[in-house]
Protein backbone atom coordinates (compact mmCIF):
# COMPACT_ATOMS: atom_id res chain seq x y z
CA UNK A 1 0.00 0.00 0.00
CA UNK A 2 1.18 3.54 -1.06
CA UNK A 3 2.22 5.69 2.20
CA UNK A 4 0.19 8.58 2.83
CA UNK A 5 0.77 10.48 5.64
CA UNK A 6 -2.28 10.55 7.95
CA UNK A 7 -3.43 11.71 11.30
CA UNK A 8 -2.84 10.09 14.30
CA UNK A 9 -5.30 6.69 14.91
CA UNK A 10 -6.54 7.00 11.66
CA UNK A 11 -7.11 3.98 9.00
CA UNK A 12 -7.86 3.65 5.61
CA UNK A 13 -11.06 2.22 5.44
CA UNK A 14 -13.29 0.87 2.68
CA UNK A 15 -16.01 3.40 1.28
CA UNK A 16 -18.87 3.46 -1.48
CA UNK A 17 -18.84 1.15 -4.32
CA UNK A 18 -20.13 2.64 -7.76
CA UNK A 19 -21.81 -0.06 -10.00
CA UNK A 20 -21.68 0.50 -13.76
CA UNK A 21 -25.04 1.52 -14.99
CA UNK A 22 -24.69 1.38 -18.64
CA UNK A 23 -24.20 -2.64 -18.91
CA UNK A 24 -21.11 -2.38 -20.93
CA UNK A 25 -19.44 -5.62 -20.63
CA UNK A 26 -15.95 -4.15 -20.45
CA UNK A 27 -15.81 -3.07 -17.29
CA UNK A 28 -13.10 -2.29 -15.07
CA UNK A 29 -12.50 -1.78 -11.17
CA UNK A 30 -11.11 1.61 -10.28
CA UNK A 31 -10.25 1.94 -6.74
CA UNK A 32 -9.20 5.55 -5.67
CA UNK A 33 -8.30 7.24 -2.52
CA UNK A 34 -10.89 9.67 -0.96
CA UNK A 35 -10.09 11.61 2.23
CA UNK A 36 -11.19 15.48 2.83
CA UNK A 37 -9.21 16.27 6.10
CA UNK A 38 -11.93 18.69 6.88
CA UNK A 39 -14.52 16.84 7.82
CA UNK A 40 -12.36 14.65 10.56
CA UNK A 41 -13.82 11.31 9.02
CA UNK A 42 -11.33 8.36 8.05
CA UNK A 43 -9.95 8.15 4.55
CA UNK A 44 -11.11 5.39 2.26
CA UNK A 45 -11.12 3.66 -0.76
CA UNK A 46 -14.10 4.26 -3.08
CA UNK A 47 -14.49 1.83 -6.14
CA UNK A 48 -15.93 2.45 -9.94
CA UNK A 49 -16.72 0.15 -11.96
CA UNK A 50 -15.46 1.97 -15.59
CA UNK A 51 -17.21 1.27 -19.14
CA UNK A 52 -13.92 1.27 -20.55
CA UNK A 53 -15.32 0.42 -23.86
CA UNK A 54 -16.17 4.61 -24.31
CA UNK A 55 -12.94 5.94 -22.04
CA UNK A 56 -9.73 7.06 -24.01
CA UNK A 57 -6.19 5.43 -23.07
CA UNK A 58 -5.12 7.41 -20.42
CA UNK A 59 -5.35 7.47 -16.35
CA UNK A 60 -6.56 10.71 -16.42
CA UNK A 61 -9.48 10.09 -18.80
CA UNK A 62 -10.49 7.42 -16.11
CA UNK A 63 -10.56 10.05 -13.70
CA UNK A 64 -12.13 12.66 -15.82
CA UNK A 65 -15.00 10.18 -17.16
CA UNK A 66 -15.52 9.22 -13.01
CA UNK A 67 -16.04 12.94 -12.32
CA UNK A 68 -17.90 13.98 -15.78
CA UNK A 69 -20.33 10.79 -15.08
CA UNK A 70 -20.07 9.09 -12.29
CA UNK A 71 -19.42 11.20 -9.28
CA UNK A 72 -18.64 14.62 -9.33
CA UNK A 73 -16.81 14.92 -6.06
CA UNK A 74 -13.87 13.45 -6.78
CA UNK A 75 -10.68 15.98 -6.36
CA UNK A 76 -7.58 15.89 -8.53
CA UNK A 77 -5.46 18.31 -10.26
CA UNK A 78 -5.07 18.60 -14.20
CA UNK A 79 -4.49 20.78 -16.38
CA UNK A 80 -2.65 20.51 -19.70
CA UNK A 81 -3.29 16.52 -20.24
CA UNK A 82 0.05 16.37 -22.66
CA UNK A 83 3.06 15.57 -19.55
CA UNK A 84 3.84 19.54 -20.06
CA UNK A 85 2.88 21.13 -16.71
CA UNK A 86 3.11 17.96 -14.24
CA UNK A 87 -0.39 18.87 -12.33
CA UNK A 88 -1.50 15.59 -12.08
CA UNK A 89 1.25 13.93 -10.54
CA UNK A 90 -0.03 11.16 -8.88
CA UNK A 91 0.70 7.03 -7.38
CA UNK A 92 -0.76 4.78 -9.99
CA UNK A 93 -0.38 1.55 -9.89
CA UNK A 94 1.76 1.71 -6.29
CA UNK A 95 4.32 3.93 -9.22
CA UNK A 96 4.44 7.57 -9.28
CA UNK A 97 4.00 9.26 -12.47
CA UNK A 98 1.56 11.67 -14.69
CA UNK A 99 -1.82 10.70 -15.01
CA UNK A 100 -2.07 12.32 -18.35
CA UNK A 101 0.76 9.85 -19.98
CA UNK A 102 0.10 6.67 -18.21
CA UNK A 103 -1.84 4.27 -20.64
CA UNK A 104 -4.16 2.23 -18.13
CA UNK A 105 -3.80 -0.61 -20.58
CA UNK A 106 -0.05 -1.09 -18.54
CA UNK A 107 -1.98 -1.90 -15.08
CA UNK A 108 -3.20 -5.36 -15.01
CA UNK A 109 -5.96 -6.34 -12.67
CA UNK A 110 -7.88 -3.55 -10.94
CA UNK A 111 -6.44 -0.08 -11.16
CA UNK A 112 -5.67 1.84 -7.71
CA UNK A 113 -4.47 5.24 -7.70
CA UNK A 114 -3.69 7.70 -4.81
CA UNK A 115 -2.28 10.75 -4.05
CA UNK A 116 1.76 11.13 -4.17
CA UNK A 117 3.12 9.45 -1.37
CA UNK A 118 4.29 11.18 1.94
CA UNK A 119 2.55 14.83 1.50
CA UNK A 120 -0.02 16.20 3.52
CA UNK A 121 -3.16 16.03 2.09
CA UNK A 122 -4.92 18.56 0.96
CA UNK A 123 -8.21 16.35 -0.78
CA UNK A 124 -8.46 12.98 -2.16
CA UNK A 125 -5.81 12.89 -4.76
CA UNK A 126 -4.36 16.68 -4.07
CA UNK A 127 -1.40 16.79 -2.13
CA UNK A 128 0.31 19.58 -0.51
CA UNK A 129 3.27 20.32 -2.32
CA UNK A 130 3.98 24.14 -0.87
CA UNK A 131 6.83 22.98 1.04
CA UNK A 132 8.41 21.77 -1.56
CA UNK A 133 7.59 25.29 -3.80
CA UNK A 134 9.29 27.05 -1.09
CA UNK A 135 13.08 24.71 -1.50
CA UNK A 136 12.67 25.49 -5.04
CA UNK A 137 12.30 29.07 -4.19
CA UNK A 138 14.96 28.84 -1.95
CA UNK A 139 17.96 27.73 -4.56
CA UNK A 140 16.79 30.93 -6.40
CA UNK A 141 16.19 29.31 -10.09
CA UNK A 142 16.93 31.91 -11.89
CA UNK A 143 20.04 33.15 -14.05
CA UNK A 144 22.11 35.69 -11.90
CA UNK A 145 24.50 37.82 -14.10
CA UNK A 146 26.19 41.04 -14.06
CA UNK A 147 25.46 42.11 -17.74
CA UNK A 148 23.28 45.06 -18.28
CA UNK A 149 23.26 45.45 -21.30
CA UNK A 150 19.70 43.59 -22.50
CA UNK A 151 20.47 45.11 -26.53
CA UNK A 152 22.71 42.16 -26.50
CA UNK A 153 22.47 38.49 -26.77
CA UNK A 154 24.53 36.42 -23.38
CA UNK A 155 25.52 33.89 -25.94
CA UNK A 156 26.09 30.18 -25.34
CA UNK A 157 28.75 27.73 -27.18
CA UNK A 158 26.87 24.85 -28.37
CA UNK A 159 28.68 22.61 -25.91
CA UNK A 160 27.73 24.85 -23.17
CA UNK A 161 24.21 24.59 -23.95
CA UNK A 162 24.44 20.94 -24.32
CA UNK A 163 25.45 20.74 -20.49
CA UNK A 164 22.06 21.83 -19.80
CA UNK A 165 20.08 18.70 -21.37
CA UNK A 166 18.61 16.67 -19.33
CA UNK A 167 17.50 19.11 -16.65
CA UNK A 168 15.92 22.11 -17.93
CA UNK A 169 13.17 19.98 -18.90
CA UNK A 170 12.15 19.19 -15.40
CA UNK A 171 8.10 19.93 -15.07
CA UNK A 172 8.51 20.16 -11.03
CA UNK A 173 5.48 17.54 -10.58
CA UNK A 174 7.46 16.01 -7.63
CA UNK A 175 7.24 12.90 -8.41
CA UNK A 176 10.76 11.65 -7.91
CA UNK A 177 11.11 13.67 -4.61
CA UNK A 178 7.61 11.94 -3.08
CA UNK A 179 9.21 8.95 -4.26
CA UNK A 180 12.62 9.03 -1.95
CA UNK A 181 12.45 7.69 1.36
CA UNK A 182 14.96 10.77 2.38
CA UNK A 183 12.33 13.35 1.79
CA UNK A 184 9.89 11.27 3.30
CA UNK A 185 11.27 11.54 6.27
CA UNK A 186 13.76 14.49 6.01
CA UNK A 187 11.44 16.80 4.00
CA UNK A 188 11.61 20.05 5.99
CA UNK A 189 15.34 19.99 5.57
CA UNK A 190 16.70 17.72 2.79
CA UNK A 191 16.06 19.93 -0.61
CA UNK A 192 14.93 16.53 -2.53
CA UNK A 193 15.42 15.42 -6.22
CA UNK A 194 13.73 17.93 -7.75
CA UNK A 195 15.22 20.83 -6.33
CA UNK A 196 19.09 19.16 -6.22
CA UNK A 197 18.61 18.74 -10.18
CA UNK A 198 17.22 22.60 -10.15
CA UNK A 199 19.87 24.10 -8.57
CA UNK A 200 22.54 22.09 -10.68
CA UNK A 201 20.95 23.46 -13.73
CA UNK A 202 22.30 26.86 -12.30
CA UNK A 203 25.17 25.58 -11.06
CA UNK A 204 26.15 24.16 -14.75
CA UNK A 205 24.82 27.12 -16.99
CA UNK A 206 27.81 29.12 -18.55
CA UNK A 207 25.50 32.23 -19.00
CA UNK A 208 25.36 32.34 -14.67
CA UNK A 209 28.09 33.93 -12.62
CA UNK A 210 27.42 32.46 -8.84
CA UNK A 211 28.47 29.16 -8.99
CA UNK A 212 30.77 29.68 -5.96
CA UNK A 213 27.74 30.89 -4.10
CA UNK A 214 25.22 28.72 -5.16
CA UNK A 215 27.56 25.18 -4.48
CA UNK A 216 28.06 26.96 -1.13
CA UNK A 217 24.31 27.17 -0.54
CA UNK A 218 23.75 23.51 -1.19
CA UNK A 219 26.42 22.21 0.77
CA UNK A 220 25.02 21.04 3.71
CA UNK A 221 24.76 17.90 5.40
CA UNK A 222 20.74 17.80 5.37
CA UNK A 223 20.13 19.64 2.11
CA UNK A 224 22.19 18.01 -0.17
CA UNK A 225 24.01 15.11 1.59
CA UNK A 226 20.75 12.99 2.96
CA UNK A 227 20.59 11.36 -0.79
CA UNK A 228 21.75 8.01 -0.73
CA UNK A 229 21.52 6.94 -4.20
CA UNK A 230 18.71 5.16 -3.75
CA UNK A 231 17.82 6.04 -7.60
CA UNK A 232 13.84 6.03 -6.75
CA UNK A 233 14.14 9.47 -7.90
CA UNK A 234 15.59 8.45 -11.17
CA UNK A 235 13.51 5.50 -11.49
CA UNK A 236 9.94 7.53 -10.80
CA UNK A 237 10.84 10.71 -13.61
CA UNK A 238 8.09 10.94 -16.08
CA UNK A 239 10.47 12.81 -18.27
CA UNK A 240 13.48 10.07 -18.07
CA UNK A 241 15.36 12.58 -16.29
CA UNK A 242 17.97 11.73 -14.05
CA UNK A 243 18.14 13.65 -10.55
CA UNK A 244 20.46 11.04 -9.09
CA UNK A 245 23.21 11.90 -11.14
CA UNK A 246 23.15 15.61 -10.87
CA UNK A 247 23.05 15.34 -7.22
CA UNK A 248 26.21 12.97 -7.38
CA UNK A 249 27.71 15.97 -9.67
CA UNK A 250 27.26 18.46 -7.42
CA UNK A 251 28.71 16.27 -4.71
CA UNK A 252 31.83 16.01 -7.10
CA UNK A 253 32.14 19.64 -7.56
CA UNK A 254 32.13 20.38 -3.60
CA UNK A 255 34.48 17.71 -3.66
CA UNK A 256 37.19 19.13 -6.41
CA UNK A 257 36.43 23.10 -6.01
Amino acid sequence: MVQINLPQNSKIIKGKYYKDQTGSKNIRKVNVYRWNPSTGENPRIDTYEVDMDNCPSKVLDILNKIKNEIDPSLAYRRSCSHGVCGSCAMNMDGKNGLACTKPHSEIKGDINIYPLPHLKVLKDLIGDLSTLYKQYESIEPWLKSSKKDDSKENIQSIEDREKLDGLYECIMCACCSTSCPSYWWNGEKYLGPAVLLQAYRWIVDSRDEEKKERLKKVADELKLYRCHTIMNCTNACPKDLNPAKAIAEIKKMLVTS
